[in-house]
């Protein structure tokens, strides 16, 4: 007989924690680089901003949602496989249609960024589907795998807030160079 369930999650409760609470802070880091970058951020790049920002948002979101979720103490085997179902196939509807977005698009994309921004997350939506099932099972490896759907997506999330913190940092001019330009502009030629 598996154990009760607050008993067996009281083990993963640090790990929830301490993944969720990266999570949290790598959303608000998201929002921070952003507001930094806002003049980039034009209508004209809102496709962009679509295809690339949202769903890295998106999946630190599910990541911490899931960690909230697995440590509330009434939660049961059933509701916590129902949610991380949910989630996960949410989650997969959602990787799918940005693949199907980037695949459409203009954007020239390596294969790399194809994997990271779209598959990754896939596969790590479906991790977290097929640990809803082995909840449902009220199977202790649910949690385990869990776990590597988990990470899965938080490391597809923190590859791609790098890559677009690196793109938001090549584009974004520098503040020495627009007050040079402007003072460059505001010198008279010697008489």
């Amino acid at each position: 007989m598996n154990p009760p369930h607050p008993e067996f999650f009281h083990g993963w409760h640090d790990f929830f924690i301490l993944l969720g609470t990266a999570c949290a802070t790598l959303v608000g880091l998201m929002f921070i680089a952003v507001s930094i970058g806002a003049n980039i951020f034009k209508e004209e790049n809102r496709p962009a901003l679509e295809v690339f920002l949202g769903p890295t948002v998106v999946h630190f979101t599910s990541v911490l949602v899931l960690c909230v979720l697995a440590i509330i103490p009434s939660q049961g085997w059933l509701s916590l496989a129902a949610l991380a179902s949910l989630i996960g196939f949410a989650g997969f509807l959602f990787s799918a249609r940005i693949w199907f977005r980037l695949m459409r698009s203009r954007y020239e994309l390596d294969y790399i960024d194809r994997f990271f921004y779209t598959v990754q997350p896939a596969i790590g939506y479906l991790i977290v589907l097929f640990a809803a099932a082995l909840l449902y099972e009220q199977s202790e490896w649910g949690l385990d795998i869990a776990a590597i759907g988990l990470i899965t997506l938080l490391l597809a999330g923190i590859r791609n807030a790098w890559d677009m913190m690196t793109w938001i940092a090549l584009k974004v001019p520098n503040a020495g160079d627009e007050s040079k330009a402007k003072s460059a502009a505001n010198v008279k030629p010697l008489s």
